[in-house]
């Protein structure tokens, strides 16, 4: 039977748009009762994550998080999507706040690209300042076998720049940046590279990346997809 998915997103808009987006292109349908029923709260006015981690100060933030998980859960959602990579620092804590599973996103990435990998080998990280430092990707990484690499100091504020000075503030993005930070963890070893930031999904959108980068969006548009009774195309 159909679920209806809860989204808590808006971290950033053009990032819960994409999603919107490949949910609907990736959803095999005829008619638009083959389409997944979802529910979309676009909190733009969430607390910054990676402030919240890097400050410790998440009081704020994590009340606005229950108050989304609450409102999906009374509207019936049957699993919820956070599509923001750095969000998941909090995952364990969000979760507690509904009986309505979210998809792990980082931990469903993982799998993936092990499962791409064979198994083992060495996985760049690109994502935000928070997401890095939290270390939200390197657990999930481990326990599916993988080594966990992060950009260099200079490459990771090229990163950050792309996420924040490019795509959060409208702008197409600066391929320059990614690919200094491409260079760098491939420099470093890395087998694959997971885009663990939605803004790295949306700047991938005007953007041909190369295939050994595994996008965290893509892996979660299609969990969500068949989480919720639809098939994937």
């Amino acid at each position: 039977m159909p679920k209806k998915l809860g989204v808590i997103g808006g971290m950033g808009p053009e990032a819960t748009s994409y999603f919107y987006e490949e949910v609907i292109r990736h959803t095999d349908a005829a008619r638009d009762q083959d389409h997944i029923d979802m529910v979309i709260l676009s909190h733009a006015s969430m607390p910054d994550r990676t402030q919240a981690i890097l400050s410790g100060k998440d009081e704020a933030l994590m009340a606005e998080m229950a108050k989304d998980t609450r409102a999906l859960t009374m509207l019936g959602a049957a699993n919820i999507a956070i599509p923001c990579n750095t969000s998941h620092y909090f995952y364990d804590r969000i979760q507690a706040t509904t009986p309505v599973p979210i998809i792990h996103m980082p931990r469903e990435s993982a799998r993936q690209a092990a499962a791409l990998m064979g198994g083992k080998g060495r996985i760049g990280i690109m994502g935000t300042d928070g997401t890095i430092r939290a270390g939200v990707y390197h657990k999930a990484c481990l326990e599916a076998g993988l080594t966990p690499v992060v950009p260099g100091e200079e490459a990771q504020k090229q990163v950050m720049r792309l996420i924040y000075d490019d795509i959060k503030s409208g702008l197409p993005g600066n391929p320059e940046r990614f690919e200094y930070a491409v260079k760098d963890l491939r420099g470093s070893g890395c087998d694959m590279i997971v885009l663990a930031c939605t803004e790295i999904s949306v700047f991938k959108r005007g953007y041909q990346v190369p295939a050994f980068c595994l996008d965290a969006m893509d892996v979660l548009v299609k969990e969500a997809i068949l989480r919720s009774g639809a098939s994937y195309k």
